[in-house]
């Protein structure tokens, strides 16, 4: 039998139904629309760096007050994950995301007409943070589930939308507001953002059921038959099958048929029918939020991995451009720096997709790797001097960041985290946590910024950030397997406290058909 069968032919807009995970099929469109989704968000906020002097000077603010735009932004994008998980659970992930794209376009374009600063908190900040996260979250929880073996690989690859989009849009942004000024430039990004919304239309879910599931059932035996088959090899009349021994020699008893049921003179048992006890038991119903993976001590390491690291993610994107103009280097060579950064980005997320694909490999272990050598990156900027220095640490950065970014929330689908089985509500609470760094971030980095008149500090706060990170990212394998330990050493103290069950006599069937058939012939004596 093929790996991958589709059960049924479902229309456009319907779910996909497989008897196992794909690892292909719909979910390379899926793919794509995260692609594209990925460019249109992350791409945006990390290309945002482009408009700061120039809303430094049309608003008359500080580094500090500018940058709370995007830490605003990034605050409410994680800290409404939550949020994003119920909807997408309650809704379904096509029609959350397509909202989400309307919201971060909304805010994109009214941002476009802000009179001040604060007006670009409520635009960027807040309506199009909601957005972000409304479009970015379920998108990647969707692609989860339609790769198995494929997950790491191509969720890195899909996840480069992001970097071309920096390669792109920086120097497209810095040409056209030259031509039309920044806020038109902006407006377009706007309008640009739409096409979030078009993404969404193909996030068409998937369900997996097993294959006893899918197999056609064979035709119900008559009731007669089963009757007579009963009868030949249990002795039995057909008055004594209710006398509450079970017999199973019967073909039609097998787990998971219809018991024989008494003809149409005896009351059917709460009205149902025996076709209604073949129908398979209804599924439970999914939690919106489940909070029990807090309880979790490896995915507590790893939203604290997650909390300080996100502290290194931002803050660089943002600060390399003015970075550079205070070593004297012009605005074009500037945007090339950045750019270089996103397509090394590129590089760095299909190697770590591709590494993590190995198998068998410690993935944890991989990743922690990855976010010491990033330490040492953002440590090796403050030492750069002149284009070429900057070039190169941006580059090594931009490689060394592609290995941890594209790669750190599909982790959360690993047995050493959470499991792809709670991984949606995994996802949405380990980004809720981010939110803190998110928010802190870069208004810290800028109040360095200000205090000490060096571009230098903010580079020093993400590296220690990131040092933190990597201390928590460590501990994860050690909780999860200390934790597995604990278990299975308290389940083997209760099998040998509880002993072995008690043993039925050999005689027990025999004797109560003799009970049953005592009783018929008192009732035919009678």
């Amino acid at each position: 039998s093929k790996m991958t069968v589709k059960a049924v032919k479902m229309p456009c807009t319907s779910a996909n139904i497989y008897t196992k995970v794909p690892d292909g099929g719909w979910g390379w469109t899926v793919a794509f629309a995260f692609f594209v989704v990925e460019a249109l968000t992350y791409g945006i906020i990390k290309s945002f760096g482009v408009f700061f002097n120039d809303l430094m000077e049309s608003f008359d603010e500080t580094n500090s007050r500018i940058s709370w735009i995007i830490s605003i932004c990034v605050f409410v994008q994680t800290f409404t994950a939550p949020l994003s998980t119920v909807l997408s659970n309650r809704f379904g992930h096509r029609l959350v995301v397509m909202a989400g794209g309307l919201l971060v376009s909304a805010g994109m374009v009214i941002a476009s007409f802000a009179r001040s600063v604060v007006d670009m908190y409520v635009t960027i900040g807040v309506l199009s943070g909601l957005g972000y996260c409304l479009s970015f979250l379920p998108t990647v929880t969707i692609l989860s589930q339609y790769f198995d073996k494929r997950r790491s690989l191509v969720t890195a690859v899909a996840s480069t939308g992001e970097c071309f989009a920096v390669f792109s849009f920086a120097p497209a942004i810095t040409a056209l507001k030259e031509q039309i000024g920044w806020r038109y430039s902006m407006l377009s990004v706007g309008v640009l953002q739409l096409g979030i919304t078009a993404c969404g239309s193909l996030l068409r879910p998937i369900v997996v059921r097993e294959q006893e599931e899918v197999k056609a059932q064979p035709p119900e035996e008559s009731t007669e038959t089963k009757y007579m088959l009963e009868n030949e090899q249990t002795c039995t009349s057909i008055e004594s099958i209710d006398s509450g021994v079970d017999i199973t020699t019967s073909p039609s008893n097998v787990p998971g048929k219809t018991k024989a049921e008494p003809k149409s003179e005896e009351p059917k048992q709460h009205g149902q029918n025996p076709t209604e006890s073949n129908s398979t038991p209804p599924e439970p119903k999914t939690k919106l939020l489940d909070f029990s993976v807090m309880r979790d001590y490896s995915f507590i390491c790893y939203a604290f991995f997650g909390l300080f690291a996100t502290l290194g993610f931002f803050a660089p994107s943002l600060y390399i451009i003015p970075l550079s103009r205070s070593l004297g280097i012009s605005k074009d060579h500037s945007a090339y720096i950045l750019s270089a950064m996103a397509i090394a980005e590129v590089f760095g997320r299909v190697f770590a997709g591709w590494v993590l694909n190995k198998k068998p490999i410690r993935k944890i272990y991989i990743e922690l790797i990855c976010v010491v050598l990033l330490s040492v990156a953002l440590v090796a900027f403050p030492f750069a001097s002149g284009f070429w220095g900057l070039m190169i640490c941006s580059v090594y950065f931009g490689f060394m960041l592609g290995t941890v970014a594209g790669t750190h929330i599909p982790l959360l689908a690993e047995d050493d985290v959470v499991g792809i089985e709670r991984m949606s509500s995994a996802a949405g609470v380990y980004v809720f946590i981010q939110s803190l760094a998110g928010l802190a971030g870069p208004p810290l980095a800028g109040v360095l910024v200000d205090t000490t008149k060096n571009y230098s500090s903010a580079f020093y706060s993400c590296a220690a950030g990131m040092v933190l990170g990597a201390v928590f990212l460590a501990l994860v394998r050690p909780c999860k397997t200390g934790l597995c330990h604990q278990q299975q050493q308290q389940q083997q103290v209760e099998e040998s406290t509880a002993g072995p069950p008690p043993e039925l006599p050999d005689d027990f069937i025999d004797m109560d058909i003799g009970k049953a058939e005592n009783s018929g012939k008192g009732s035919d004596s009678v």
